[in-house]
């Protein structure tokens, strides 16, 4: 993370305020596992700049991350990914998958697909994913 804030994309036509974009994306990268615990976090100048958003912007994201426990400052040393944020971050990936099956689930509905169509479905393409990354899938 050293090397800069390559993850976060802001975008000024979104709605979303840019701190809460900035807070997205540093979760969505504990999530992905792009940073881990006692990774540190660029200072909020660095950031700011790096981003091109007013410091303050960055503040506010850093300290709600810091509220919920998703990163932590450590008296001149700077910020860092808490243990408690990739715990968090855990939550987070099941209910970015849950997100992406619902919609699966409902575009599953439109084809007309029953119960076990869609359970073969998602065991056909675990089974094909999980072989192309060299491990067997279990079964229930």
């Amino acid at each position: 993370m050293c090397g800069g804030a390559v993850f976060i994309n802001i975008d000024a036509s979104s709605g979303l305020p840019i701190y809460l974009q900035i807070v997205g994306h540093i979760k969505a990268a504990i999530a992905t596992r792009r940073l881990a615990p006692e990774d540190p976090l660029p200072s909020v100048r660095q950031l700011a700049t790096e981003l091109r958003v007013n410091p303050n912007t960055v503040a506010r994201a850093y300290l709600d991350l810091e509220i919920e426990g998703v990163i932590y400052k450590r008296q001149g040393h700077g910020t860092f990914v808490s243990a408690h944020g990739v715990e968090m971050s855990k939550r987070e990936r099941r209910r970015a998958v849950v997100r992406h099956l619902e919609k699966a689930v409902v575009e599953s509905v439109h084809l007309g697909l029953g119960k076990d169509e869609m359970r073969d479905a998602f065991d056909e393409a675990l089974e094909k994913i999980m072989a192309a990354r060299g491990v067997v899938a279990e079964r229930k």
